[in-house]
């Protein structure tokens, strides 16, 4: 009876043309051999099983071999082609760094490089995990690497290129393996299987692929485990029982749930999955992931992206469209905070449990933000506003301000003062009745259909829709454009400011008293605050002041800026050395009496 011997070395390349997944590099070995154009370094690195030492391997067999093929292959047929498949090739020498790191056995490579090949043009040298060698070992090797004898070739192979000396870099060719794709691994699995004469389901070498992540040796060993497992019949079952890989269809099943508002539902199928052994950081990784294939599976140009079997793709596509674009990305979102979280929880179960329910809720969150609201009535909100004026009616002036004269002193453009007498007067009402002749605020309609997707937030369950859309647009819309003077403008203000105080916001009236605004422009004003603090209060305030000088002046062109005055504060001194810099500043000779009897700050 042979010994067995595992797929990954009796399935192993021979030629460039059998390498998975690494044409790119193939072909520029191939077309180096052709033209002679051979470096005297390589260096192969990539992740762990993607063919950096069989490629090594190959390139050593193929330029040493004497009847190459056109297509740029070794022929396996010559002396040196069956020397090298027989493994007595004395031409062709590899060594393992990570057991041979130090400088005595870099100094026995030197020592061996000096001896010419035997009955072939080249003598390879290959050095695997090339990245375990020492320092100083790396440096005896410098000078050898950088300039071997016409004969010697060097392949350096290593997972990890940023160990590397950056002298020992700038002396190879770099070549960077790829990690294998899914569909490539699946195909080679499914060769394999053809010839052992095994029964397979291309959905569970889909799945050997996946849980390979890039690595075709893993994904043999793999494969090798299930044929023994399953007695030479590869099923998708019997993949996921013996590779502990949880089963598509949970996900499928959580996600009709959580569409469905089903809680019961939800929290009982991911006991289940608790119950057969999987880890609640690997049911939210995978959860992620499954939203992921969702979100990719909306769009027909994106279908590329979705790294699974034909029949899953089908499954993926048809829940693709019963989910929307919105819920995908709020469950991803609470998802991947889950999965943040998760490791620092004392409770791991309730963490995921309560991501789930907030998952759960999502459309109904999605259903409150689409409710239609009414806004409430402007003109209502103009009949309440308290008398904040009495001067003289406000007259329209006859021409526009000029652009010029913006930042001068805004009292030649308020309206003159009709000089009447108490009786003839009539009291001035800053908001008076509206008529059919006054301009009428626009209500803006919330039923057209917005063109942006907006994604509620869970804080909005409980709120009503007039809460969620007055904290979304909180200014009051209208269409009027009143003239008014400056003064009119400072009563409506300083109003606004007293109201500010009688709610014991005292900070903010500080601002409001502190300075007085100042007109840039026709209905655009600026206040001065002194810091960031009292940017950040007058912006919170913004919307109500906006709306009252609206609403009061009849208005709605008026804007309120800030600007933060940036007035150098001058450093007091407190410590004794900075009172003595200051005051030496103002007297040189302190520093000569310092000087002189050797006098300290203390």
């Amino acid at each position: 009876m042979d010994n067995f011997i595992v797929s990954a070395r009796k399935y192993r390349p021979a030629t460039f043309e059998t390498v998975v997944g690494q044409q790119h590099i193939t072909n520029t070995l191939k077309n180096a051999i052709k033209n002679n154009q051979l470096a005297q370094a390589f260096l192969f690195c990539g992740p762990r099983g993607v063919g950096k030492t069989t490629c090594a391997r190959i390139l050593a067999k193929t330029i040493n071999c004497t009847n190459l093929q056109p297509n740029g292959e070794a022929c396996g047929e010559c002396d040196s082609c069956r020397t090298f498949q027989n493994g007595n090739s004395f031409n062709i020498h590899e060594l393992d760094a990570a057991s041979n790191n130090s400088v005595d056995d870099i100094r026995s490579l030197i020592d061996q490089v000096r001896i010419p090949p035997q009955g072939a043009r080249y003598k390879v040298y290959i050095i695997d995990e090339v990245h375990m060698l020492s320092q100083a070992a790396f440096n005896a090797f410098l000078k050898t690497l950088e300039e071997p004898p016409q004969y010697a070739i060097f392949i350096l192979a290593t997972t990890e290129k940023h160990k590397i000396l950056p002298t020992i870099l700038s002396r190879c060719q770099i070549f960077d393996f790829n990690r294998i794709t899914v569909d490539d691994m699946a195909t080679h699995l499914a060769s394999i299987a053809g010839k052992e004469n095994i029964s397979y389901e291309t959905d569970g070498l889909h799945i050997i692929a996946q849980k390979a992540d890039g690595g075709l040796r893993d994904a043999l060993s793999m494969f090798d485990q299930i044929v023994s497992f399953s007695d030479g019949k590869v099923t998708y079952r019997s993949v996921i029982d013996n590779l502990n890989v949880l089963d598509y269809d949970y996900y499928f099943n959580l996600t009709n749930s959580l569409l469905a508002e089903d809680t019961a539902k939800t929290l009982l199928l991911f006991d289940e999955i608790l119950s057969r052994g999987f880890d609640g950081a690997h049911f939210i990784s995978g959860l992620s992931e499954h939203f992921r294939n969702l979100l990719v599976g909306k769009d027909a140009t994106t279908l590329k992206l979705l790294e699974v079997s034909e029949g899953i793709r089908v499954k993926y596509l048809q829940q693709s469209q019963a989910a929307s674009i919105s819920f995908l990305l709020s469950a991803m979102n609470i998802a991947n905070q889950c999965d943040l979280n998760y490791k620092l929880s004392k409770n791991q179960r309730l963490q995921v449990e309560l991501a789930l329910l907030k998952m759960c809720h999502l459309p109904s969150v999605f259903n409150l933000g689409n409710m239609p609201a009414a806004m409430p009535d402007t003109n209502e909100q103009l009949k309440k506003k308290p008398d904040t004026s009495t001067t003289a009616p406000l007259t329209k002036p006859q021409a526009p301000v000029p652009v010029s004269m913006l930042n001068e002193d805004p009292a030649p453009y308020t309206a003159t003062k009709v000089n009447k007498t108490p009786a003839e007067a009539t009291p001035v009402n800053p908001v008076p009745t509206l008529e059919a002749d006054k301009p009428k605020t626009v209500i803006p309609n919330l039923n057209t259909p917005s063109t942006s997707v907006k994604i509620p937030s869970l804080k909005d369950i409980g709120k009503t829709a007039d809460e969620v859309i007055k904290e979304e647009d909180p200014y009051i819309k209208g269409t009027a454009k009143d003239d008014f003077t400056f003064d009119d403008f400072l009563k409506v203000w300083n109003t606004h400011a007293a109201n500010i105080k009688a709610q014991g916001k005292m900070n903010l009236f500080t601002i409001f008293i502190s300075e007085v605004p100042k007109m840039l422009r026709p209905y655009t004003f600026e206040i001065v605050v002194e810091n960031k603090i009292q940017e950040d209060l007058f912006k919170n305030e913004k919307p109500d002041l906006l709306n009252y000088l609206r609403t009061a002046l009849r208005n709605f062109d008026i804007d309120v800026i800030t600007r933060i005055d940036e007035q150098v504060v001058v450093k007091r001194p407190y410590t004794s050395q900075e009172k003595f810099q200051h005051m030496a500043a103002k007297n040189p000779q302190l520093l000569e009496l310092k000087k002189r009897f050797n006098l300290d700050f203390d």
